[in-house]
């Protein structure tokens, strides 16, 4: 009588032949809810997809062309992109084409061979299963963190770890749905080398167990190499983890033979990438492996009994071994530089020197209050949770501590790099709260008062405090998840996941129960590619959009986010910079009339309403207009070849100098509006005239009535050789976004015209 669920399901399970604990029952349930709340929260972007057909879009511009690799691997087997010959996509990157093969396997490999197991089952839509995929593989990330937590601190440390890295804002925002991209395997493979290596040197198991959990973290690496960039993270991490460990004299035989197997086995797999091959080896971030290893291979002999001028000679020779090589390498040439972007990680000012990689939002340097919109009130636990970790030096907490200050400075040095913080985040915050109320639970369970000593008196504290203080530590935890003040009260998590994928908002910032449909601008541009376009017929458009234009749109492109040839995507600005015969030119001579058919700009309008039925419209700068500077900027880079090219005289060049921007060439930001005086170098530029035409021909044309007056209110004559083909968004009324209005404008180029005006 009286019995509670509790009490029914342990007694279940014991006449099932199964000892599980209350406390075990517990925390499984909070850990399958985590999970459900993991899973749930990433998929919200599905309300905004088209469920009738089966159908549902990828997130931002790189998912695309992780799906092309992996529609490939499906059709084609596994090694396709890379053997026997390498895949060249002629689609992208025109007139050369895209090298697939100098591509990480691991996100399209999985995705791949999950989708085969799946398709035993009855068909499913290979693009569906590639954007739900991302939350599959988070869920499977927070339960590795929960096990790691679990090792540093306890069961309730891995489920707060679990739940942290759950509602991580920049974890969420790439794993959810649609978001399929390298992050995804990255994570997973990062937090599972961590679990599989500590253990590996944790000296209570037993060789055999050590060996085992060894090759796991080898493989761990391997498939954390094999999936993203920011596998120089880690290795780093874990050398310098290794070396602090000697230096604090806690060197043990197996150490070294856990090092060798799980950095050897990675190595090994690593390098059977054709992207990285063997050149992976002589990096500059790699080659501390290297190094470390040889200081382990001394701390070995040095536990002999040798004497102490022969330990001199041996570190004195080691020194000089490990310095003459890296001296050797760099003379002979075979020591390649540190990796592009790990070493503008570490120093960010590297970035700000270059255009193109600057014009990337996601590159640029974190400031301070981007880490409190990221974890909010919960930084308040993890500075609690250094503070133990300070106070218990294991090797554990040491590598937790290391994980904790390099996360940090790579995540400040990098928006993007908030993701690679977040497991560090979590378990250290989860630390903190458990170490807040472990003495409080403590002191609830002791049925008499404790003494609690000052510098001056004893006080007693009740354990009604110690309840208040519980209150209090969940109440901030609730109000830091559940209502978020940085964000304005909605959560925090919430608010990064409830927002359509990229393309179905027409990358404007919408999203939540104010949208209720698609912004079609996008979505209606590729449908109308798709229709009246060939394959083999070339759009040109900033480089940003590549991937819709041949993966949605089918259509070829110049560009797309992969940036491999930097020389084009100065052209590409360059034909948007300059007017239009100096454009013109540039595609007709550099890569054909024939193939070369459309040129689109997207731009985003904003609808102030002033009156009765009135409206003053003007740029909102989600789009081109917002885009154009880095055009200016990133074609300063080639300027002097285009001018030896015969493509501009030096007259009429551009340039970046230590007084003036490139931008500034083409006109000044007003002072007063805001907004951008286009002097009359940047009226006759062709990025000025389309996208100026597109704006008149949203305020001549919009379905809703009324009276719309463009600002800046310059005189825009329409394209001489740009014939408007087809412009998606003229119908969005005023209201419908907010007052956004996304225009897509594709553009026919009128060769004719122009070699009739050219001959």
């Amino acid at each position: 009588m009286g019995e509670t669920i509790r009490d029914r399901l342990g007694n279940g399970f014991s006449r099932l032949g199964i000892n599980v604990s209350h406390g075990t029952i517990l925390a499984y349930a909070a850990l399958i809810t985590i999970f459900f709340i993991a899973f749930t929260i990433r998929m919200l972007p599905l309300r905004w997809e088209n469920l009738a057909a089966g159908t549902s879009l990828l997130n931002e511009f790189d998912p695309y062309y992780q799906l092309s690799i992996t529609r490939h691997m499906v059709d084609n087997g596994l090694l396709s992109p890379y053997y026997p010959t390498a895949w060249i996509d002629t689609m992208k990157w025109f007139p050369d084409g895209l090298d697939m093969s100098n591509s990480l396997p691991a996100l399209p490999a999985t995705a791949a061979v999950l989708y085969s197991i799946v398709s035993v089952f009855g068909h499913f839509d290979l693009m569906t299963f590639c954007a739900i995929l991302p939350a599959f593989l988070a869920v499977v990330s927070c339960f590795v963190l929960y096990l790691v937590g679990k090792d540093m601190g306890g069961r309730a440390v891995g489920l707060f770890a679990a739940l942290f890295l759950a509602l991580a804002p920049s974890f969420l925002q790439r794993s959810s749905l649609g978001f399929f991209d390298t992050e995804v395997p990255g994570v997973l493979g990062l937090v599972l080398f961590i679990f599989l290596f500590m253990r590996s040197l944790d000296g209570n198991r037993s060789l055999k167990a050590s060996l085992m959990y060894s090759v796991g973290a080898g493989l761990a690496l391997a498939y954390f190499i094999m999936g993203w960039g920011a596998a120089y993270f880690i290795i780093g991490l874990s050398v310098l983890f290794i070396f602090v460990l000697v230096l604090l004299k806690r060197y043990s035989q197996r150490m070294l033979i856990n090092y060798s197997i799980t950095f050897g086995l990675a190595l090994m797999i690593g390098t059977k990438v054709p992207y990285l091959g063997l050149n992976y080896l002589t990096s500059g971030a790699i080659l501390p492996v290297a190094a470390v290893f040889v200081v382990l291979l001394v701390a070995e002999l040095l536990r002999n009994n040798i004497s102490a001028k022969s330990k001199l000679y041996l570190i004195i020779a080691s020194i000089v071994a490990i310095v003459g090589a890296f001296v050797a390498l760099g003379v002979t040439g075979a020591l390649s530089s540190l990796a592009g972007k790990f070493i503008t990680v570490l120093d960010p000012f590297i970035r700000a020197s270059s255009p193109l990689v600057d014009s990337v939002a996601e590159q640029r340097i974190s400031a301070w209050g981007n880490l409190y919109i990221e974890f909010g009130v919960s930084i308040l636990f993890f500075l609690i949770g250094l503070y133990f970790i300070l106070k218990k030096p294991t090797n554990r907490n040491i590598f937790l501590l290391l994980f904790a200050v390099t996360s940090l400075y790579f995540a400040n040095s990098m928006v993007r790099l908030l993701v690679i913080l977040a497991p560090a985040f979590a378990i250290i915050a989860g630390i903190g709260v458990i170490g807040m109320v472990k003495p409080f639970i403590n002191q609830l369970h002791d049925a008499s008062r404790a003494m609690v000593k000052t510098k001056r008196k004893m006080l007693r504290v009740s354990k009604e405090y110690s309840g208040f203080a519980i209150m209090l530590i969940f109440l901030i935890l609730v109000t830091n998840f559940a209502f978020s003040p940085q964000t304005g009260g909605m959560p925090r998590s919430v608010s990064q996941a409830y927002v359509p994928t990229a393309i179905s908002s027409a990358s404007i910032p919408v999203g939540g129960a104010g949208l209720n449909d698609n912004v079609d601008a996008w979505l209606n541009a590729v449908e109308w590619l798709n229709r009246n376009a060939e394959r083999s017929d070339v759009c040109v458009m900033w480089w940003d959009y590549g991937n819709w234009l041949s993966d949605l749109g089918n259509v070829t492109s110049l560009a797309d986010n992969t940036t491999v040839n930097a020389t084009q995507i100065q052209n590409i600005g360059f034909m948007f910079m300059s007017n239009e015969n100096q454009s013109l030119n540039m595609i007709s001579r550099s890569y054909g009339q024939d193939r070369v058919k459309y040129m689109a700009i997207f731009t985003t309008l904003y609808a102030y309403q002033v009156g009765n039925n009135q409206y003053v419209v003007y740029p909102a700068n989600y789009g081109d207009e917002g885009k154009w500077i880095w055009m200016a900027r990133i074609s300063t880079e080639g300027m002097d070849r285009l001018i030896q090219q015969g493509f501009i005289s030096e007259a009429d060049a551009w340039r970046d100098s230590a007084d003036r921007r490139a931008e500034t060439y083409f006109g000044a930001s007003n002072s007063t509006t805001g907004m951008w005086d286009w002097n009359a170098k940047g009226q006759a530029s062709v990025v000025h005239g389309l996208l100026g035409y597109a704006k008149n021909a949203y305020a001549t044309r919009v379905s809703a009535g009324g009276t719309y007056y463009v600002q800046p209110d310059t005189t825009v004559a329409a394209p001489k050789y740009l014939k408007e083909a087809y412009f998606a968004g003229l119908d969005v009324a005023p209201g419908q976004y907010g007052g956004l209005i996304p225009i897509v404008a594709i553009y026919e180029i009128d060769w004719a015209a122009y070699n009739a005006a050219h001959p």
